[in-house]
């Protein structure tokens, strides 16, 4: 695992991921089941501390993907391999299927090239429904709607308890992780790669990088030059109360557009409303505001999709940076020469390619005649379920204290949330791992407490006052 310290370099490893976003703990699950010695080199304290920490939950089919692109065949193999091996890991899934709404005469034209697209794809249960059907399965709807496509196979998913659950099965595996471990720069040498980082040398013999925001960036340090440029894209989103719920069932996408999939409405995992995001170019790749403006766009735009939502409570705002670049296509290609291999521009579809590309990436690396010998008993970790609509600890026998009195939040998940191999080490990392401060108050009544509980074992002190990421 990790210290606090500079690091020991045991290496050299077979493969140094650097990134823990989603997709760079799935490429390191994959390496390590595959029988490599894998390290991953993230700069924050945590996991899922950069574009990964905010998006919107969906697994998707791959239903509206590029034909042909990388992006739908990791999209599809993601999409399989989580359900081959969610229950296995206990991640959940809320099967909400999806509806495509048309809502004027121009959109309603391009329904049909949306179905033949999905069954292009592959996606074949994808249908067009009329107005009446439409309304039919979605009675809250606004009825300006004038038709639609029903997908099925789209569902939503818990979208951090799947990478928590792709590194915490790579580490009980055998593979490590290093944070505060951002690489400034390295070398190759005699097919080895040692990469400087603020935590000491890590020697590794080929490099992956899935650094998302900061992709171009790595590659321009180590290898002088990159052929792709992030331009970070913000998507701020709105949080509806739990009661709003009731008034949705599939997930709400409208016709997308050249440039991106548009608004979208949708229950959460965790029992919420959820309407968005933007899409805003910006040059920061730190900051993600949120913006008085855009929120009331989103929550305008929700009471016009779902009329009913008008007047319902707001429970939180947020914003997150998608790691687009000047082209739509995601930016993967392998440097065979220098045992590098680039993972850039995962935007959007991220969470649900993760997986796939983390298939294909070895695919890559198995080409060039590296080879390794698969794990055959393998550690399977159970993930602690925050979803709403299975069972929660504080519905199971002793629970104890209710720490967070808004999300149900029992002391026995903060207790294991700062405890095992992939402990929380940061307010953000607590909030991913179990709800903690996420609800109405946003920490107002238990930051006291869970500064209590975490004192001493966070890497910055927690005030005593609402809690924010």
């Amino acid at each position: 695992m990790s210290s606090e310290g500079p690091a020991a370099d045991d290496g050299p490893f077979d493969v140094a991921v650097i990134g823990g976003g989603v997709v760079g703990c799935a490429v390191a699950r994959r390496f390590t089941l595959e029988g490599a010695r894998v390290v991953l080199l993230e700069r924050a304290t945590d996991i899922l501390a950069g574009a990964s920490k905010a998006n919107s939950a969906l697994l998707h089919t791959g239903f509206d993907a590029p034909p042909g692109s990388l992006e739908l065949t990791c999209m599809r193999a993601g999409y399989r391999e989580y359900l081959e091996i969610r229950d296995r890991l206990n991640l959940p899934l809320l099967e909400t299927t999806a509806l495509v709404v048309a809502w004027t005469d121009e959109e309603l034209a391009k329904l049909d090239a949306i179905v033949d697209q999905a069954h292009g794809n592959g996606v074949a249960d994808v249908v067009r429904l009329d107005r009446d059907q439409v309304r039919a399965r979605e009675p809250q709807l606004s009825p300006k709607a004038l038709g639609g496509v029903l997908v099925p196979g789209e569902h939503v998913i818990d979208p951090w308890s799947a990478p928590l659950a792709y590194l915490w099965q790579g580490v009980e595996n055998g593979a490590q992780v290093r944070f505060r471990a951002e690489v400034l720069d390295g070398s190759l040498n005699g097919g080895i790669w040692t990469l400087h980082t603020t935590r000491g040398d890590t020697r590794a013999g080929t490099v992956i990088n899935c650094a998302g925001l900061c992709g171009d960036l790595v590659n321009q340090a180590m290898l002088g030059g990159a052929d792709f440029t992030i331009r970070p894209r913000k998507g701020q989103f709105v949080v509806f109360d739990k009661a709003a719920a009731l008034l949705v069932g599939a997930i709400i996408l409208p016709v997308p557009s050249e440039r991106t999939k548009g608004v979208l409405v949708a229950r959460t995992i965790f029992g919420n409303v959820m309407v968005g995001p933007t899409a805003e170019d910006q040059d920061d790749r730190t900051h993600a505001t949120v913006v008085e403006e855009a929120l009331r766009h989103l929550i305008s735009k929700a009471a016009e999709l779902l009329p009913a939502l008008e007047g319902m409570p707001i429970t939180a705002t947020y914003a997150g940076l998608r790691p687009a670049t000047e082209r739509k296509e995601y930016r993967v290609a392998i440097d065979t020469e220098r045992h590098w291999i680039t993972v850039g521009g995962i935007r959007s579809t991220g969470l649900t390619a993760a997986l796939g590309l983390a298939q294909h990436v070895f695919s890559l690396y198995s080409a060039t005649g590296t080879g390794h010998v698969p794990l055959t008993t393998l550690v399977w970790p159970r993930l602690p379920n925050l979803a709403e609509h299975l069972t929660r600890d504080w519905e199971r026998p002793d629970h104890g204290e209710i720490v967070c009195h808004c999300e149900l939040v029992t002391r026995r998940e903060i207790d294991e949330a700062l405890t095992g191999p992939l402990p929380a080490t940061d307010l953000g990392g607590l909030k991913r791992r179990t709800r903690a401060t996420m609800g109405r108050c946003q920490g107002f009544y238990c930051s006291a407490r869970l500064a209590e509980l975490t004192a001493g074992r966070l890497a910055e002190p927690l005030a005593v006052g609402p809690c924010h990421d």
